[in-house]
């Protein structure tokens, strides 16, 4: 069995995360997991921090996807397999939406991203067929989204530092037949590999890793 890291922030753009790419590779590394996907924060936090105006010009997709890059980067040296994905925030709410097989341009406009919200943005996202996941819905400040814009929910968290009500976050996915997934929200060492999916096959890339999600083709790590 493979295990994956579905939830994961980098330093280098998330303002709340606090390791670096070589030091996340190493880590997941020993703590015996084949591949992680970083869901870097996107949101206006997030390009206040990388000093980028998200209204502005020019290629803004690629300073947000430098943390993915470096981890990938290493990943490559150790031996560790790297998938892109992402955590929205939408100006209409504290949600977060964790993103996952997702072309560029989907993200490529910032603004308009974060001003359209879950309604406006989820039926684009499934167009181009990528995975839309509640992260973490009963977490204070958060608010289950209406299902029909979801195809899945945020079963366990393990941050140790937020109560995430996981149990609550399980009935709603199946009171709505929502897939489930579980992650560490991993931003500092020791929330590393306290969570995630195992699965009997080990994606090739983040399309085929949004893939597998979908399929359900997994068991919970921490559940």
């Amino acid at each position: 069995m493979y295990k994956i890291e579905t939830h994961l922030h980098t330093v280098h753009v998330s303002q709340c995360g606090h390791m670096e790419a070589a030091e996340i590779v190493a880590a997941y590394k020993a703590a015996g997991y084949s591949a992680v996907i970083v869901t870097d924060h996107y949101n206006r936090t997030t390009f206040d921090y990388l000093g980028i105006d998200p209204a502005g010009t020019g290629d803004r997709i690629h300073a947000f996807l430098e943390g993915y890059r470096r981890v990938r980067e290493e990943g490559d040296k150790q031996g560790l397999r790297v998938f892109k994905g992402a955590e929205l925030r939408f100006d209409e709410s504290e949600n977060d939406y964790l993103l996952y097989g997702w072309r560029d341009d989907l993200l490529a406009q910032p603004d308009q991203v974060f001003r359209m919200g879950i309604a406006g943005f989820a039926p684009i996202a499934r167009s181009q067929g990528a995975l839309l996941v509640q992260a973490h819905p009963y977490r204070l400040s958060c608010t289950p989204a209406i299902a029909c814009y979801l195809d899945g929910v945020e079963a366990v968290n393990t941050n140790p530092r937020h109560e995430s009500y996981n149990a609550r976050a399980r009935e709603y996915a199946q009171q709505f037949g929502l897939l489930t997934i579980s992650g560490s929200d991993c931003h500092r060492p020791e929330d590393v590999g306290r969570a995630g999916i195992l699965t009997e096959k080990l994606p090739s890339d983040s399309m085929q890793m949004s893939r597998m999600i979908r399929s359900r083709n997994y068991r919970l790590i921490g559940e």
